[in-house]
């Protein structure tokens, strides 16, 4: 099986943050959060808080989404031209994305693009709380083998070398830097 991150890897961007921004948009109730978002992310970029606290309070503008379950659909529905050619083109059957993002909005994209598996952050879309962990480095690990206690991966895809730990269990690995693959070079 083939595991993928999601964001920049095979979504053209940042999934979550296009989300948010399409909020304040769509959503301009969303900016009644801006001053809590401005004053964690300060905190965060200051290492006072880390980033799970900002994220969380980021995320508090779900709150003022009433329809939170049409936006996501809206959302991934009008952004389904950011997958990027080069997956169309590997996609099998068994691919796996295991991604930090929310894993309510990771889903949505993975059904649309018809990737079975989703592995994301748990959190809350009306409440912004995570439930669990941030599905971020080792944590890809652990929810990888409970999902496959046995299973291999043939081949992994990240922009990220956070995501070392997961490479480390291909067979072989890909640096992905916008459309082009580049060998996986462990850190």
């Amino acid at each position: 099986m083939n595991v993928y991150d999601w964001d920049n890897t095979i979504y053209r961007g940042d999934s979550t943050f296009g989300f948010v921004r399409y909020c304040f948009v769509k959503r301009p109730k969303c900016l009644l959060n801006l001053p809590r978002t401005l004053v964690f992310g300060l905190l965060y970029l200051l290492h006072i808080v880390p980033k799970l606290t900002f994220k969380e309070n980021l995320y508090r503008m779900f709150r003022y989404i009433d329809d939170m379950e049409t936006a996501v659909e809206d959302f991934t529905a009008s952004h389904m031209d950011h997958v990027k050619p080069f997956y169309r083109q590997k996609q099998k059957p068994d691919d796996i994305v295991i991604s930090a993002s929310p894993e309510f909005l990771i889903r949505s994209f993975c059904e649309k693009t018809g990737i079975p598996v989703c592995m994301a952050s748990v959190v809350d879309m009306h409440t912004g709380q995570y439930t669990g962990l941030n599905c971020h480095g080792q944590e890809k690990v652990r929810r990888f083998r409970e999902y496959a206690p046995e299973g291999t991966i043939d081949e992994f895809y990240s922009d990220s070398y956070s995501d070392d730990p997961l490479a480390q269990l291909a067979a072989q690995a890909w640096l992905v830097r916008g459309d082009e693959l580049k060998p996986w070079r462990s850190v």
